[in-house]
C-alpha cells in the first residue's frame, strides 16, 4: 500500500486548491463586488468634491475634465455622488439581506425538525404573507411607519425571512429523514446541536445561493422606494433616488441618471455572478 504524502505548504495549498476550482462566474463576480466595496470606502481619495456640496454657478455641467460624469441640477458632481451611494446601497442590500436570512432559516430549520403545532402555524404565516405581493407590502408597511431608511430595513425584515423559513423547512424536512441525523437523535444529542451543528452546514447552500438573488432584488427594490419617494431622503446619495432627480432632465442632462443606473446593473451583474458560481460549486461539492 503507498505511503501517504503530504503536499508541500499544508493548509496553504489546500487553500490554494479551493481557490483554484472556483468557476469563472464566481471569480468575475466577485471580482466586481470587490471592486465596488474599494470604490466606496477610498471615495474620499478618488474624487476632491464633497458629495453634498451645491455649487448653483455649475448646474447641469456636461461630462468633462472637470467633472467626469457632470454635475446635477444643484451643481453637485455626479460622480463623487455615485461613489458614496456605494455605502448606502451595499450597507441597505447587505443588512435587508442577511437579517432576515439568519432568523428566517433559524425558525425554518427548527419548524422542520420538530413539526407539530410551530410547523403548521409558522407555515401559515409564510402562507398568508405570500399571499400579497412583496412590493405592496413594503409600500403599505412604508406609509405605516414612513419613509426612511430604518424604516425600509423594518419593512423589508417583516417580510423577507419568510422566502428563507420556507425554504430551510423545505430542506430540513428531508435532511431530519437521512440516517446521520436519526443517529444523532439517538445518541440524545440536543437540538440546537443537532440543528446548528449537523443539520445547518448541509442545508444552507441554498439559502446561500439564493441570497445573491435576494441581494440584486433588495438593491432594486430601495432604488425602487428611492425613485418613489418611500427610501432614502435626500441628500443622502443613493442609486434609485439619483436617477429620480435626474428624471426631469433626461433630455438635456441625460448623464444625471445614466450613471447611478449603470451602477445598479453592474452590481446585478456581479451578485449575479457570484449565485451562478456558487450554484455550480456547491453542485460540485453536493
Amino acid at each position: 500500500m503507498p505511503e501517504a504524502t503530504v503536499a508541500p505548504g499544508g493548509k496553504f495549498t489546500r487553500l490554494r486548491t479551493s481557490f483554484g476550482q472556483w468557476s469563472p462566474s464566481l471569480w468575475l463576480g466577485s471580482g466586481i463586488l470587490t471592486v465596488l466595496v474599494l470604490l466606496g470606502i477610498f471615495a474620499p481619495w478618488i474624487t476632491p468634491y464633497d458629495p453634498y456640496y451645491q455649487d448653483y454657478g455649475a448646474a447641469l455641467l456636461p461630462p468633462g475634465a472637470a467633472h467626469w460624469f457632470g454635475t446635477d441640477a444643484l451643481g453637485r458632481d455626479v460622480f463623487t455622488r455615485t461613489l458614496y451611494a456605494i455605502r448606502v446601497d451595499l450597507q441597505i442590500g447587505f443588512i435587508t439581506t442577511y437579517v432576515p436570512m439568519v432568523v428566517g432559516v433559524a425558525l425554518g430549520l427548527y419548524a422542520g425538525w420538530v413539526g407539530g403545532w410551530f410547523d403548521t402555524v409558522l407555515m401559515r404565516v409564510i402562507d398568508v404573507a405570500l399571499a400579497f405581493p412583496f412590493l405592496v407590502l413594503i409600500i403599505v408597511i412604508l406609509a405605516i411607519l414612513g419613509p426612511g431608511t430604518q424604516n425600509i430595513y423594518i419593512a423589508v425584515f417583516l417580510v423577507g425571512w419568510t422566502l428563507y423559513a420556507r425554504l430551510a423547512r423545505a430542506e430540513m424536512v428531508v435532511e431530519s429523514r437521512k440516517d446521520y441525523l436519526l443517529a444523532a437523535r439517538t445518541l440524545g444529542y440536543s437540538t440546537p446541536r443537532i440543528l446548528f451543528r449537523h443539520a445547518l452546514p448541509n442545508i444552507l447552500n441554498a439559502s446561500l445561493v439564493f441570497s445573491m438573488s435576494d441581494f440584486v432584488l433588495n438593491i432594486l427594490l430601495v432604488s425602487g422606494l428611492s425613485f418613489l419617494g418611500l427610501g432614502v431622503q435626500p441628500p443622502t446619495a443613493e442609486w434609485g433616488a439619483m436617477v429620480a432627480e435626474g428624471k426631469d432632465f433626461m433630455v438635456n442632462a441625460w448623464w444625471i441618471s445614466t450613471l447611478p443606473g449603470l451602477a445598479i446593473v453592474v452590481t446585478g451583474i456581479g451578485l449575479a455572478l457570484i449565485g451562478d458560481g456558487l450554484t455550480q460549486r456547491f453542485g460540485e461539492r453536493r
